[in-house]
């Protein structure tokens, strides 16, 4: 039997790494979409040692000829769209490109599946935060939208035309609509990895104090490796659905910062409020973590915590790491890598 083609866009990214390993373990051949530079960006599918077992196509979600040459061109069973401007703070300063990558390509790259290849299996990744300003808790598949920035709005494009395609004209396109999930492969500029990756130099003597905002932001933080299983579930079920991941639990953003601690042997007191609150490491005194008003959000997304009791009875999955073993996986990571 002939092994299955998945193209994944987006494959450089922390899911699309760990979702290229995962396909590749189980016998897929995996073309990985990546945008046309000088130098391409393969660091975490080198890290995982799988970088060279994968095809390479250019692709860019703003073109409409290449992606319709792509999916013309290879006759693949299933598509992961993970491509997306992914930094939510940024979607303000960039609103008009993220409107258009993470919104307009979800349709373009649909339509040249509708066009061309429409027997293929498609997954968007949709997000947690387009349930923003949140109208219920916790979130479900069936819980309004409310996002609270340009990429959450976005995203709800995404996810909706997804349905549409769906629903008019018969392609097996899902929505994942995922909580965060980080790892150690996740950019220094999210929150967790900044968080573990500050805290890491810290303890091994050098790096300055690590400057966050909303300390009370919760999330609902899950481990990327047991994701990408879930989006992999999804497109092996015979009917189309859209699916929330969650682990069910949320956490401050300050918590996360004590589990990282913790997880390197460093002791930290919170003392002050609001823009004054600062840790402090309780054995030296130093300061090692503070707040910068920066990098509050104009519009914040206060409190996200998912049900994924539908991915559960359906399709079978469950989240395997929890966030206190996530923050010591990352911090521990960022440390080794650092001697």
């Amino acid at each position: 039997m002939a092994a299955k083609r998945a193209l994944i866009t987006g494959v450089s990214g922390q899911d699309g790494a760990y979702l290229a390993r995962l396909l590749l373990e189980k016998g897929y051949e995996v073309t990985g979409a990546i945008r046309r530079s000088s130098q391409p960006e393969t660091v975490r599918l080198e890290t995982l040692g799988i970088a060279q077992e994968l095809k390479y196509v250019f692709c860019d979600l703003g073109e409409t000829n290449n992606l319709s040459r792509i999916i013309q061109e290879t006759e693949f069973d299933e598509i992961y769209n993970l491509a997306a401007q992914s930094f939510v703070g940024s979607s303000w300063e960039l609103p008009i490109y993220t409107s258009d990558v993470n919104g307009l390509g979800v349709a373009r790259l649909l339509d040249a599946i509708r066009t061309y290849s429409p027997q293929t299996k498609f997954y968007q990744a949709s997000t947690s935060e387009m349930f923003g300003k949140v109208r219920e808790t916790p979130q479900t598949e069936l819980t309004p939208f409310h996002p609270r920035s340009p990429y959450g709005v976005a995203k709800v494009y995404g996810h909706f035309i997804t349905v549409n395609y769906r629903e008019s004209f018969g392609i097996h396109a899902t929505s994942g609509i995922l909580f965060n999930h980080e790892s150690p492969l996740r950019g220094r500029a999210f929150v967790t990895r900044k968080i573990s990756y500050a805290l890491a130099q810290y303890a091994r003597g050098s790096g300055m104090p690590v400057e966050l905002g909303n300390l009370d932001a919760m999330r609902d933080w899950g481990f990327a490796g047991d994701f990408v299983e879930g989006m992999w579930r999804m497109l092996q079920h015979e009917t189309a659905d859209d699916y929330v991941l969650a682990t069910g639990r949320s956490t401050t953003i300050r918590d996360f910062v004590n589990y990282t601690a913790s997880a390197l042997n460093i002791g930290i007191d919170w003392t002050g409020e609001g823009l004054d609150e600062q840790a402090i490491d309780r054995r030296t005194g130093n300061v090692v973590v503070r707040i910068n008003k920066d990098y509050y959000r104009p519009a914040e997304v206060d409190y996200l915590i998912g049900d994924a009791s539908k991915a559960q009875d359906v399709l079978g999955w469950h989240p395997k790491v929890q966030v206190e073993e996530l923050a010591e996986m990352m911090a521990k990571s960022d440390f080794d890598a650092l001697s």
